[in-house]
């Protein structure tokens, strides 16, 4: 049975807010909790400074046991959960809390993708702010 992070293409269970609208999210939005991306790719959006940080915004502990979430995203990549993370870490990062929230591996070529589609992102908002 797939995972609803899988069925979303959401596999870090980005949480739909009012007014938020994500790069690739499908124009029709079934699930009433979670965003759902045209793609996995676009379900892999990222910006990190340590393990412990992402996870207590991404997971907070009022829905989760977050403290064992870092503790297993920590023992998959090898990092500190207090770590300041360097940018070539960040898809390790991204692997880890995917197989966390949908206990099931994203292949590192579609983590790259989602990386890159990211990095797009972020270079189009830089030239629109310089122009």
């Amino acid at each position: 049975m797939m995972t609803r992070g899988l069925r979303n293409n959401n596999p870090l269970n980005i949480r739909r807010v009012a007014g938020t609208r994500w790069k690739g999210q499908r124009a029709e939005q079934t699930d009433r909790e979670f965003v759902q991306f045209s793609s996995v790719e676009y379900g892999l959006k990222y910006k990190a400074v340590c393990i412990e940080d992402i996870i207590n915004r991404w997971a907070p502990p009022s829905e989760n046991d977050t403290r064992k979430y870092v503790e297993t995203v920590c023992r998959l990549t090898g990092f500190g959960g207090k770590e300041r993370l360097v940018e070539d870490q960040l898809p390790a990062l991204v692997c880890a809390m995917a197989f966390v929230e949908c206990g099931a591996p994203i292949s590192k070529e579609t983590i790259l993708k989602g990386y890159h589609l990211f990095k797009e992102n972020q270079n189009s908002k830089l030239k629109n702010q310089m122009l």
